[in-house]
């Protein structure tokens, strides 16, 4: 079965160390991807999730314009983050590792996120919509994102980054009604 993201329902959250003494939380911008999922065989679904880094925010808008830059994620020349699934791991009781390919402004990196199906909702129109959550945590540097500047504890911007995702996606008679398949 095809599933859309829902993009007013779905968002990707980070959080990385300020100083290393606090913690700077925000979120990405519009997303967008599509799913394959057969319910009975979870482990042979596939997904790609598009997220638009022109739309990140931290609560500060000085903050997120430095983000924007070439400083970090250069939104305008490269204004996409991407992940794409090859190969999905059952855990049990809903949990999955899905391995795949998450590309940050040039660089593309094998990763893995750790997943929970939360189940499937009904809507009073019969839609279906499915609930996950994954998680993640990177390296920056990784990613070709260094910009940094040391303070006396350390660093300014820490390296580990956490990503939180919380998904909703919606079957393909939903996507189309919205606009978002064809």
């Amino acid at each position: 079965m095809n599933w859309y993201i829902d993009p007013a329902h779905t968002q990707v959250h980070f959080s990385v160390k300020h100083m290393m003494v606090s913690t700077v939380r925000g979120r990405l911008g519009k997303l967008s991807g599509r799913l394959e999922l057969d319910a009975s065989a979870p482990e042979k679904a596939s997904f790609e999730i598009d997220a638009d880094v022109k739309g990140i925010d931290t609560g500060d808008p000085k903050r997120d314009a430095h983000l924007r830059s070439a400083d970090f994620f250069d939104a305008e020349r490269f204004p996409r983050i991407i992940f794409k699934s090859n190969a999905i791991f059952p855990k049990g009781d809903g949990r999955y590792t899905a391995a795949g390919d998450l590309t940050i402004r040039t660089t593309t990196r094998p990763v893995s996120f750790d997943i929970e199906l939360l189940g499937v909702g009904i809507d009073g129109q019969g839609g279906q919509h499915l609930g996950a959550t994954a998680t993640l945590a990177i390296d920056r540097s990784d990613f070709g994102l260094t910009w940094n500047m040391p303070v006396p504890n350390g660093v300014l911007v820490g390296d580990k980054v956490k990503i939180e995702v919380d998904l909703e996606a919606i079957d393909e008679a939903i996507a189309k009604r919205m606009g978002l398949a064809a």
